[in-house]
């Protein structure tokens, strides 16, 4: 029997490569068994009560479900970058989508910095439980060998894999919103709004014009405060707060432009999606960006200058179509885990 362990996954973009991976199983392999956070229940109802059990984020839970049903499983596959805490007999693959356990942007906070260098160090502990770690991109792979002091060749596979939206459903949609500027993320601090934000509004005293939209939850306080500051001072900027996946394509199809300034991706799924639904793209010139796509443009990420240049030429100029170099490889995964 396969395992998928999911227990450390409950929200944002793990949260959706999860959710997909598990449909895809679902039509592909019979004998599957889930172990999955107790706060995603909803996301997985589909699932006969006898192939799931939700327990919380616990590594002290995580720890006696495998030694209780230890001989169970002849493979694993633990989709949230940690290890399991003891040696299996059976096949371990580790799905690592998480770049801040590589590296710490230098806005984040002490605090922050802690608790991931303390996750950082579980990872480094539980390493040797792993047999494979299946990763995103070959910058990735680099970062996490050279990290974690893996043999790239031997321990690391590349697979890269995405829900693809369904944009068909929205075949009246176009971009007529002319220099219109979308960010689809959450509101973690590496994913870097207050820059962008400021950036816009700099762009805009200039040019008298655009307009952006981002996807802030409405729960981050803070920076919907900030967001709602700039809307008040005159700054044509829309917060359609959290978006229902189903929804997001429209959003891509209206967007003359995705800009994308976050500071660490393992992937960066808005870039495949947004190329998808016919965006230019004007993203952080880091190696993410090139991982996915021949962007439209890109820009320095800590600079609210060179956002902002990057903006103002967006609108000033007739720029290209960006060019995605990534295909869905989900059937390569599932062949890993049938075989």
């Amino acid at each position: 029997m396969l395992l998928i362990d999911g227990v450390f996954v409950n929200n944002g973009g793990g949260l959706v490569l999860l959710k997909y991976l598990v449909d895809y199983l679902e039509t592909e392999l019979q004998d599957v068994f889930y172990l999955l956070d107790s706060r995603a229940e909803a996301d997985f109802l589909n699932i006969p009560n006898v192939r799931k059990k939700f327990i919380s984020n616990s590594l002290i839970e995580r720890y006696f479900f495998y030694k209780n049903n230890k001989k169970k499983f002849n493979k694993v596959l633990c989709f949230g970058n940690v290890p399991p805490s003891l040696r299996l007999k059976a096949k371990v693959y580790v799905y690592f989508h998480q770049k801040l356990y590589l590296s710490l942007p230098e806005e984040y906070s002490i605090k922050n910095k802690i608790i991931f260098i303390l996750k950082q160090n579980i990872i480094k502990f539980f390493k040797k439980n792993a047999d494979q770690w299946l990763v995103q991109s070959n910058s990735i792979a680099d970062e996490l060998s050279y990290k974690y002091k893996l043999n790239k060749q031997k321990q690391t596979i590349v697979v890269p894999f995405y829900p693809p939206l369904d944009f068909l459903n929205f075949t009246n949609a176009n971009a007529t919103n002319t220099n219109g500027f979308l960010y689809v993320s959450n509101s973690s601090p590496h994913k870097n709004h207050y820059k962008l934000i400021e950036s816009f509004c700099l762009a805009y005293d200039q040019l008298n014009q655009g307009n952006l939209t981002v996807t802030v939850p409405h729960a981050d306080i803070n920076l919907c405060d900030f967001i709602n500051t700039k809307i008040n001072l005159g700054y044509p900027i829309r917060n359609v707060g959290f978006i229902e996946r189903e929804k997001l394509a429209e959003l891509y199809l209206t967007h003359e432009y995705l800009i994308f300034p976050s500071l660490a991706e393992s992937f960066g799924l808005g870039l495949a999606e947004a190329i998808d639904g016919g965006c230019k793209v004007i993203a952080a010139d880091l190696n993410y960006t090139y991982e996915v796509c021949e962007p439209t443009l890109v820009f320095d990420p800590y600079s609210i200058d060179s956002i902002k240049n990057a903006i103002v030429t967006a609108v000033r100029n007739e720029l290209p179509y960006p060019q995605k170099l990534i295909k869905n490889e989900i059937s390569k995964i599932v062949q890993l885990l049938a075989d």
